[in-house]
């Protein structure tokens, strides 16, 4: 063989850098540069960013061997992303951490969780204006609209795995990355962006409102029984949902039944840790520059933003809204907690109180809205897929 064409072998990658191709890849490797230095240097949900940074280098090698038919990407693209079985598993263990007594000692603490998913149908109606004139492609193709509008609108919850159980079940495998990636990048960012918008919308005297709170926790029997009757009603309700609020709230009964406490510790550390390993380096896989780097990335990226910002200016609307009718008053932050993002946005609210009263504790209040935010988006998702798709069946 030519010494020539030996070494064109050798360094094939090499010298597929140096073309526009090439330059694309270094693109994504910049990006998989941002979200690696955000996860070590800025602490931004390190166990969810540093897995997806580190995918999308995987993906964008010269000929990644790493998303062939047998790579082991693309293997777990397909056991566990495509049948939807990350996002169950994740919801176990989810389950299993949270604690529903807050929200059921204070039930309307649940009406956070819905307030707080206004952004969905808010950006899902945008969507279907913007989709077709800034993708003309897509002009005429009413079914991909109103499919890519629903999993635009689900980003705004923060609920990485929500968002990908609805883009996964409208079969949006080519939009599969930036939505994705939008999702999980946004629920990484809550410290980021929530506290902007809440200064926004209430003043420093709303901010520091005291609740008052209770710490007895409620009865065994309720903790039981709560989750069981949650997922008959859900499952009733909204069939859609079922898959996810079921094994969110197996999840919760494994922890608060009393006797299964090594399932329930393995749920919330082992299970927990390795799928979010997976889920993340997955995710990353999918970014690919040739599936990334396209106009349709920043609109997804931009709609996803505009539905988390009215996710959380709903919540804290609501609240301020209640207090024209309350005595007691509720701190409009609390609001901003309903978002699905559990516990990243009950923490950035108490942080917040207390830069405004070192004395205000509003954690568990934030807490139960949290918790309610992410049944609220469950249940939204399971609506949107039912709806959208009543509305494909009816095209």
């Amino acid at each position: 063989m030519d010494i020539l064409a030996i070494l064109k072998e050798l360094f094939a990658g090499v010298i597929s850098m140096v073309s526009v191709d090439g330059l694309k890849t270094l693109a994504m490797f910049v990006i998989a540069g941002v979200l690696i230095y955000l996860a070590i240097k800025k602490d931004y949900e390190p166990a969810l960013l540093l897995p997806i940074g580190f995918g999308a280098i995987l993906a964008n090698l010269p000929d990644a061997v790493v998303l062939g038919e047998d790579g082991f990407l693309k293997v777990l693209f397909n056991a566990g992303i495509a049948n939807e079985l990350f996002p169950i598993l994740i919801f176990i263990g989810v389950g299993a951490m949270i604690d529903f007594s807050p929200l059921l000692k204070d039930p309307s603490m649940i009406f956070f969780g819905a307030a707080a998913q206004f952004g969905i149908f808010a950006t899902f109606l945008v969507s279907l204006v913007l989709i077709p004139i800034v993708l003309p492609a897509t002009a005429g193709d009413e079914n991909l609209i109103l499919r890519l509008a629903s999993a635009i609108g689900i980003i705004g919850a923060a609920d990485g795995p929500t968002t990908l159980y609805v883009a996964n079940h409208f079969k949006l495998v080519e939009y599969m990355a930036p939505i994705s990636v939008a999702a999980y990048s946004y629920m990484s960012l809550v410290p980021v962006i929530q506290p902007p918008v809440i200064k926004a919308l209430t003043t420093k005297k709303e901010r520091m409102i005291r609740m008052n709170y209770n710490e007895e926790r409620a009865s065994k029997l309720a903790l039981i029984l709560f989750p069981i009757i949650v997922t008959a009603i859900a499952g009733i309700i909204v069939p859609m949902s079922a898959p996810l609020v079921g094994s969110l709230m197996f999840g919760n009964l494994i922890r608060e039944c009393g006797v299964l406490e090594r399932l329930s510790k393995t749920a919330q550390n082992e299970l927990a840790n390795l799928v979010t390993i997976l889920l993340g380096i997955t995710i990353g896989g999918t970014m690919v520059a040739e599936n990334f780097l396209r106009l349709d990335t920043l609109l997804i990226m931009g709609l996803g933003l505009f539905a988390f910002v009215f996710d959380t200016a709903g919540g804290v609307l609501f609240a301020k809204f209640l207090n024209l009718f309350r005595k007691e008053k509720i701190n409009p932050m609390v609001g901003a907690a309903g978002i699905s993002a559990f516990p990243m946005s009950a923490r950035v609210i108490q942080k917040l109180a207390k830069e405004e009263d070192p004395y205000n504790f509003i954690l568990m209040q934030s807490i139960s809205a949290n918790v309610s935010g992410q049944l609220g988006s469950i249940v939204a998702g399971g609506m949107v897929i039912t709806l959208v798709t009543m509305m494909l069946g009816g095209a």
